[in-house]
């Protein structure tokens, strides 16, 4: 027998009435229907619910263990019908996810894609910031879920791994620094340069890095995106530093010469955080479990 919402309802009718035509009554069917139902529902826990009496009907105390049942198993699926209705009137889920530089241009138009075509309803803002200032605003509460360099830490935010995004150096392919096969960041630091604007998070933190070896950049241009940048490189401009994805993309199209970086700044893994994952809102979790379940793909 399945159990029927519909039986569990006939049930508390009755005992709110006291009598089986009544609680039939409650819930428009007739009386013959109502004393069927209540007979397969004993036949199949094979125990008696009511005694019936002169005046009506009574619980047993299996009948009492039922109604306590039905009661919550009725609450749970009037809170799911509740929960269910703004999906069936076009629930707008609006979310805004906080990424460095290198996660916006290279991890997440790969992903987003599939996410917005599967929950067509769904709107998501993606808001660019460097890794630190990502912890700042979801520790502050001003953010709920980061994608951010796992060179950064927080003992108050939880993360989980998304992807390895280590950073490499690109350079023409004349250059002395072409046929060396791994550099560490302060070898590099004091050639010119060809980086990203003054805004992107990337460029603020190889910035960062250099004032911790003492040395300015020397920047002979700066552009907005990685391929402009790689362009301008592989025309014997200057160096840059830039996501190992974005390289691996970009050398099919210009021809440069990409070294590795040593170190564990260079040696990123990009992190999923947030305050807690399983306090975050439904929607929130959602989409933190599509991200997380996406290694493979990315891998591809």
């Amino acid at each position: 027998m399945r159990l029927d919402l519909f039986d569990l309802q006939l049930v508390l009718h009755i005992v709110d009435s006291g009598s089986l035509t009544k609680g039939a009554a409650r819930s428009a069917i007739s009386l013959q229907a109502a004393s069927e139902r209540i007979k397969k529902l004993e036949q199949h826990y094979r125990t008696a619910l009511f005694t019936r009496q002169a005046k009506g009907v009574k619980l047993t105390l299996a009948g009492q263990t039922l109604v306590e049942h039905a009661q919550r198993i009725l609450g749970e699926g009037q809170q799911l019908e509740h929960a269910m209705l703004p999906f069936a009137h076009g629930l707008s889920s609006n979310m805004t996810l906080w990424c460095n530089s290198s996660a916006q241009s290279e991890y997440l138009p790969v992903l987003l894609p599939r996410y917005l075509l599967e929950n067509p309803n769904t709107q998501i803002e993606l808001h660019e910031a460097e890794s630190k200032d990502i912890i700042a605003a979801i520790e502050q509460g001003n953010a709920q879920l980061g994608l951010i360099s796992g060179f950064f830490k927080s003992a108050q935010l939880q993360t989980l791994e998304f992807a390895d995004d280590p950073l490499v150096l690109i350079c023409p392919i004349t250059h002395e620094l072409a046929t060396t096969s791994s550099l560490k960041p302060a070898e590099i630091l004091n050639y010119p340069f060809v980086g990203l604007m003054q805004y992107h998070s990337l460029q603020q933190s190889i910035e960062a890095q250099a004032k911790l070896f003492g040395c300015e950049i020397q920047y002979r241009l700066r552009l907005p995106n990685f391929a402009a940048i790689a362009q301008v490189v592989a025309n014997g401009v200057g160096i840059a530093i830039m996501p190992k994805r974005a390289a691996q993309r970009l050398i099919n199209l210009y021809a440069f010469a990409q070294v590795e970086l040593s170190g564990e700044w260079a040696n990123r893994k990009l992190l999923l955080t947030a305050r807690n994952f399983d306090d975050l809102p439904l929607n929130y979790q959602h989409f933190s479990q599509f991200l997380l379940s996406q290694k493979s793909a990315l891998d591809s």
